[in-house]
């Protein structure tokens, strides 16, 4: 190996190994790529061009004027258009009223209903955007969350398979332009009749074999609805909510909330003051307290007692809070791998003066924290129920380090004329695929019509854009770029030639999927095909094997691979609502990666006639 191809595989394996330990975000470590490529090529090495060619280091941010980026970005904006007027929980809401009392028929709903929804939408959303009807289902049916929360994840990431709007599949497609020499991309149609294959098979294994080997966990002790009350029983909130009524000799009266500092000396969060006949949400810490005022707190009977020291009269709350609280929204977010709160506290994150809402309760495990809620370090697959202004939702939804898994809130309605208009675009994109426009244009085209047309704000669009996805596109791309330039793609797929040559076409077919997928169980789907498929790309080229089969494979491989629940972010947050352990995925996954390696193969021979 020369010294060009080492450096490019440090920078390559050190930070990829980082974000396996948690040490790194993905999309940081991507930038971090991309840069270090960069500065070497500066310097005179030659990662991105011929050595001592300085002028050639803005190669190394290929990746961000690349057609995929475009398509991606344009891609966010037309699926966050559909999710706000409605279209997607509307579909969700029909197809869950055919699944009746069915335990398989409701094991197959929630996973073709989620493939489907993932065909046109990111597939955490498509996962998230169903997890809360699931658990409706639930509770009306008697049917338990470990039975259905599973399906949905891995019916969302069948369904990635079978479309080229797929992070990966766009990628993975881009980086065919980049070998040597270089090759036709894919395109939508490519995917459809192989992803479809491999989709169609899983998901019919699922609704067939899936009770087999789907597990049969307790859920937690009240499961989750979408309705305040059940939300607020869910999270245990009852047993600690308190009333506090302010008395004229209180140290407190006629200070704003922000000056008790009832949160930070007592660990208790104020939900809202009562005054008269009215409740004034704790939205606003300037709220000046008044005698006769009663404060609704959460916390232990303790830290409350504490209260009367300050001249308050503490007693039990007997009123339903979301009668209290009639003009505030309780919302349900978990947090994916790799968030960016990881470790944090929430004090440390500043939440509520971030995001306008506050922490209630905090859901680990089989228990729910509601006290000192400020200085718990946060994991991922934690569940908080958070109270904020209305107004303040959609924001709140376009966050990346977590996902609204449940909003109780009257903006869900479906606005028919805005869903029509929308869709009609949407269509109209799809139609110009399947007509040859690229994907870049096609895309681009309908969001700008989207802005034109006023369904979403130039705001708004900015907000939905998951950019931290983008940077970790890009960044990959570079890698793989510099991969490729340095000629280490090539001597990596020599090795896999030497490899698969005696085993034939299939061999190597059998050999590009293996290694994508056993990289994805630690890696994630998301990252796994674009570190592999350069390699197998340049494998294909030496066997004299169709390097766009090859690629699709790698791609497809990434979405199919469900041992782990590291595979992909969808599965983390079904872990808490169900009680899955990491055994639970293997159990169910392992079966279902099989069948898909086996029409993946069938469908590779018939399609592609390797």
């Amino acid at each position: 190996m020369t010294f060009s191809q080492i450096f490019v595989l440090l920078v390559l394996v050190i930070p990829l190994t980082l974000v396996f330990l948690n040490r790194l975000r993905e999309d940081v470590a991507a930038l971090l790529m991309a840069a270090l490529l960069g500065v070497a090529q500066y310097l005179g090495m030659g990662v991105v061009g011929p050595a001592n060619t300085p002028d050639a280091a803005h190669k190394a941010l290929t990746g961000f004027g690349t057609p995929e980026v475009i398509a991606l970005l344009a891609l966010f904006v037309i699926t966050a258009c559909l999710d706000k007027y409605g279209v997607t929980r509307w579909i969700a809401k029909k197809l869950l009223s055919l699944g009746g009392q069915s335990e398989r028929r409701l094991i197959g709903l929630f996973a073709f209903t989620a493939a489907l929804l993932s065909l046109f939408m990111n597939t955490l959303a498509a996962g998230a955007l169903l997890l809360p009807s699931a658990l409706s289902a639930s509770r009306r049916t008697g049917v338990k969350p470990s039975k259905l929360l599973i399906p949905i994840a891995y019916g969302s990431m069948l369904g990635g398979a079978a479309t080229y709007l797929t992070t990966a599949n766009i990628i993975v497609s881009g980086l065919l332009r980049l070998a040597n020499p270089p090759q036709s991309p894919l395109t939508i149609l490519d995917f459809i009749p192989t992803g479809g294959f491999v989709a169609i098979a899983g998901l019919l294994f699922l609704t067939l074999f899936g009770v087999r080997f789907l597990p049969d966990r307790e859920p937690p002790t009240v499961r989750m609805d979408p309705s305040s009350d059940e939300l607020i029983k869910t999270f245990h909130l009852l047993e600690r909510t308190w009333e506090a009524e302010v008395t004229p000799e209180s140290s407190i009266a006629n200070k704003s909330l922000s000056q008790t500092r009832i949160g930070e000396s007592l660990g208790m969060a104020v939900l809202g003051v009562r005054r008269g006949d009215r409740v004034l949400p704790a939205n606003d810490t300037a709220h000046k307290i008044q005698a006769g005022d009663t404060l609704v707190i959460i916390g232990r009977e303790e830290r409350a007692l504490q209260l009367e020291e300050a001249g308050l009269r503490v007693y039990p709350s007997t009123q339903p809070l979301s009668t209290l609280l009639r003009d505030t929204v309780f919302a349900e977010v978990v947090l994916p791998p790799r968030s960016n709160m990881e470790g944090k506290t929430l004090r440390d994150l500043e939440f509520r003066a971030r995001y306008g809402f506050s922490a209630v309760a905090l859901w680990r495990g089989q228990r729910s924290y509601r006290t000192d809620l400020a200085s718990i370090d946060l994991h991922a697959g934690d569940a908080l129920l958070l109270m904020g202004p209305p107004e303040r939702l959609a924001e709140l939804k376009t966050q990346h380090d977590f996902v609204v898994v449940e909003a109780v809130s009257n903006g869900n309605e479906l606005d028919a004329p805005r869903v029509a208009l929308t869709l009609a675009i949407s269509i109209g994109a799809l139609i110009a695929l399947f007509a040859g426009m690229s994907v870049d244009i096609a895309m681009l085209a309908a969001a700008v019509l989207i802005l034109l047309a006023g369904l979403m704000k130039p705001d708004e669009i900015y907000r939905v854009i998951k950019w931290r996805a983008i940077f970790l596109v890009a960044g990959t791309i570079s890698i793989s770029y510099a991969m490729i330039q340095t000629g280490l793609a090539q001597l990596v797929g020599d090795a896999i030639v030497r490899l698969a040559e005696p085993l034939g076409v299939m061999g190597l077919v059998a050999g590009a999927y293996l290694l994508s997928a056993g990289l994805t169980q630690v890696m994630g789907g998301q990252i796994s095909p674009l570190v592999v498929a350069p390699i197998a790309i340049s494998a294909a080229i030496q066997l004299g094997v169709n390097p766009r089969a090859i690629a699709l494979v790698t791609a497809i491989a990434g979405s199919v691979s469900f041992i782990t629940p590291l595979s992909h972010p969808v599965n983390i947050i079904m872990i808490a609502p169900a009680n899955y352990t990491f055994r639970d995925f293997v159990k169910s996954g392992w079966a279902l990666t099989i069948v898909c390696f086996i029409a993946l193969m069938i469908a590779v021979s018939l399609f592609w006639k390797l």
